[in-house]
């Protein structure tokens, strides 16, 4: 078989596999967004971290969507997504390190809303979080006490329902500090016009019963769009510098406005034993429909975020660690390529 035969029957092979799809109603969704920041980090304390210059990855990954219908009104829908640590060369998130698989989640779609089973964004940091994790470098989403994903969950999100929605979560061995407990979230919303309210329960159960209650709200009015979430710990736990700590408050207030092809970012908060007060502030520029610019600065008055060059969670800084490098600054600039 000579090269022009062999690169005929292999472009017929793969133009077989969605027909062959497409016949039996499978479809599926390929997708994958490259990201990486080159960013200079300079710690206050650098007593136990020297300033430095240095590559990070922004969360790149790669992954697929499926759905099969199963009868009318009813679709079996499959996602795996994983995680593309550029800068270590590894298939790994970034931040957690040890986590290599972003989400594999497996359920059915209908009339009656959505149930699914594996490792998901949770409907917490859906409805609380996310409404102000809007940036696009790696520092983005962390001045909150939530997770945003596990393995071993089940839920459920409830269709609109003239404007209020649901969602439900049970997440096996995944409550206080990863021990065996399991964790319940309960969040309800409600959209009107260009404004959405929600509410949120994050249980973290375990011996110190420690339970997270949140509130957010998102409005866009013409170019501008303007988040904000409140978080509070409810639990067991009196010492400030424990996560969990009873009372302890995350405030978020953000403001993005888009100029064109460019999207101006701001957001102040403060998020007690975890960063305590932070200022990120960014600029997005949309150069075409699948490529990103981005560069941002990113301030925090304590540790949660700032690591070693290209490092994760498993270093070991912040609050309790004994190496606190009491926070500092980062600017950092990239580029994102969805394809």
């Amino acid at each position: 078989m000579n090269r022009k035969t062999l690169i005929a029957s292999s472009v017929a092979a793969a133009l077989a596999v969605p027909a062959m799809a497409q016949a039996g109603e499978l479809n599926f969704d390929f997708y994958g967004s490259a990201r990486v920041q080159v960013e200079s980090v300079r710690p206050d304390n650098r007593e136990h971290l020297d300033s430095y210059t240095g590559v990070r990855d922004a969360y790149s990954n790669i992954g697929f969507n499926a759905d099969y219908p199963l009868m009318e009104g009813l679709t079996l829908i499959g996602q795996l997504e994983l995680p593309l640590d550029l800068a270590n060369k590894a298939v790994q998130d970034p931040w957690d390190q040890e986590q290599d698989v972003r989400v594999a989640q497996i359920g059915v779609q209908g009339e009656m809303g959505t149930f699914l089973y594996g490792q998901m964004w949770l409907p917490y940091y859906n409805a609380i979080a996310a409404p102000v994790d809007m940036f696009s470098t790696y520092y983005s989403g962390f001045a909150t006490f939530t997770t945003f994903r596990e393995k071993d969950s089940v839920s459920y999100y409830s269709p609109d329902l003239n404007g209020f929605s649901l969602a439900f979560a049970w997440s096996d061995g995944n409550g206080f500090n990863d021990n065996d407990d399991d964790r319940i979230q309960l969040t309800g919303s409600y959209s009107f016009g260009n404004t959405t309210i929600a509410v949120g329960m994050d249980d973290f159960r375990g011996d110190q019963n420690v339970t997270l209650a949140g509130l957010s709200l998102a409005h866009t009015m013409g170019n501008l769009y303007l988040g904000a979430k409140l978080e509070r710990f409810y639990s067991d736990i009196n010492d400030s510098a424990v996560y969990g700590n009873d009372g302890d408050m995350a405030m978020n207030v953000y403001a993005g406005y888009t100029l064109g092809k460019n999207t101006f970012k701001l957001m102040v908060a403060e998020v007690e034993n975890y960063g305590e007060s932070i200022v990120h502030v960014g600029v997005d520029h949309q150069f075409n429909p699948s490529l990103r610019f981005f560069a941002e600065y990113y301030f925090e008055q304590e540790t949660a975020a700032i690591t070693e060059k290209r490092g994760g969670r498993a270093d070991g800084y912040g609050v309790g660690s004994g190496q606190d490098i009491r926070g500092g600054q980062v600017f950092a600039a990239g580029m994102r390529f969805d394809f």
